[in-house]
């Protein structure tokens, strides 16, 4: 079979590995790629978001199976332009993806179907919405989320203990930071407790989780620093228990699943759930359409499955005959980064070490790499994802560290602490 992934990055690099394992695949391509998915795909030079040159480029290939990996062309429409010149293709429609490309579509989407989520209130202008937020504190909220409504690649959240922060971000959405996507915005009660990602698989008809799994959002060690992509994740995330679980299926999964028939959005894809685990059970921070980045590497690194077998089941509504077979080992994803991401830095550096690091049984997945007179060099701010298992989280996490240490580029650097939550939790 011929299969197309859509996308760049550490996620994509992590879906054509393991398609590449594969019996039935015998060529991947993948738009536009990077230097690692390179080794194990043929990469084609089209933008994520063209979407009529990758439609045509796959009907000229013959390509059997598409998945599309990033956000943006999945809210643009591509499933739906890919279905419509008769490619087989996993993601959710345009309209299902709003349930991102949207935070106040996904708001009111939860508010309707009975999901557990934070209140909120959505605003189109700034005077109203410094009302409500003054008005928030002032009445004892230890907290405040404002999120740009539109996508804006992670960057359009602030997590506010104050109120002067709180309103100067909700202003700059306004005043055009984040482009169109914050021409709306969502102001948030702010829920505490410990975060968990819930990945799952849905035809419309079934809803299956996969393993859990715990990202960490902040730059540096303990939780300090800006909020990033992702500087790491681990999975199983034993934040997760079974009673948690069983509440994640019976009030989130479930009600998703009730709420996008009743509603007639077609999703046939993977279903990302941001969620808080608070003393009143497990609450939705967001939604998102995509499989989510560094989860992805730790959750796939324990699926001992066909991935295509599964995506096809998916995508042909029969998700109720798939067979997901998991490791129990523990895995773990440190990201390597460039020095001064999620700010600004440099590009071009040689990266070393990279056969050394597979040499200790890692694998590691590029991000931002491209390959440039011979040599592979950082050209993003999250560059690697270092990933490995164990057979305890304390293993695994070792292991992601031994590897991580054979690799360098002139500045770059990572979290120390990844998986510290789970380390805790078994003392």
């Amino acid at each position: 079979m011929k299969v197309m992934v859509v996308g760049s990055g550490g996620r994509e690099h992590t879906l054509c590995w393991k398609l590449n394992q594969s019996p039935v695949v015998n060529k991947i391509f993948c738009a536009p790629g990077n230097a690692g998915i390179a080794e194990v795909a043929e990469c084609v030079d089209i933008d994520v978001c063209d979407l009529e040159k990758l439609a045509d480029f796959a009907k000229k290939e013959e390509v059997d199976f598409a998945v599309v990996g990033p956000e943006a062309p999945l809210c643009a429409g591509l499933v739906d332009v890919l279905k419509e010149n008769g490619i087989k293709v996993f993601g959710p429609s345009k309209i299902a993806a709003q349930l991102e490309g949207s935070k106040d579509f996904a708001k009111q989407f939860m508010l309707n179907h009975n999901i557990p989520t934070a209140k909120a209130a959505s605003f189109s202008s700034a005077k109203p919405a410094e009302e409500y937020i003054r008005n928030e504190f002032a009445e004892g909220a230890k907290g405040i989320v404002i999120k740009a409504d539109g996508l804006a690649a992670g960057k359009g959240v602030c997590v506010a203990d104050e109120v002067e922060t709180a309103v100067d971000f909700m202003r700059s959405c306004f005043e055009g930071v984040f482009g169109g996507a914050g021409s709306q915005v969502l102001v948030e009660e702010c829920l505490f407790g410990e975060e968990a990602s819930i990945l799952a698989l849905t035809d419309g008809k079934t809803i299956v989780p996969l393993v859990s799994s715990q990202d960490h959002k902040r730059a540096y060690d303990n939780d300090e620093g800006p909020n990033t992509g992702g500087m790491g994740a681990y999975s199983p995330a034993p934040v997760v228990d079974d009673e948690i679980m069983a509440q994640v299926n019976s009030q989130i999964l479930d009600n998703f699943l009730k709420g996008i028939q009743e509603d007639g959005l077609d999703f046939k894809g993977l279903l990302f759930v941001g969620v808080m685990v608070t003393e009143n059970g497990p609450k939705v921070l967001e939604f998102n359409v995509r499989f989510g980045d560094p989860e992805v590497q730790a959750v796939m690194c324990r699926l001992d499955s066909d991935l295509l077998g599964v995506m096809m089941k998916t995508a042909e509504g029969k998700l109720s005959e798939a067979e997901l077979v998991w490791s129990d080992d523990p895995a773990v994803c440190v990201v390597m980064a460039s020095g001064g991401y999620p700010g600004s830095y440099k590009k071009g550096y040689e990266i070393t070490g990279l056969d050394a690091a597979a040499e200790e049984g890692a694998v590691v997945f590029h991000a931002g790499t491209s390959k440039q007179e011979g040599k592979i060099v950082n050209t993003g701010g999250r560059v690697l994802g270092v990933t490995a298992r164990g057979k305890d989280i304390a293993a695994a996490i070792a292991n992601a560290y031994r590897a991580v240490d054979k690799i360098h580029w002139q500045d770059c650097f990572c979290r120390r602490d990844i998986g510290f939550r789970a380390l805790a939790r078994e003392k």
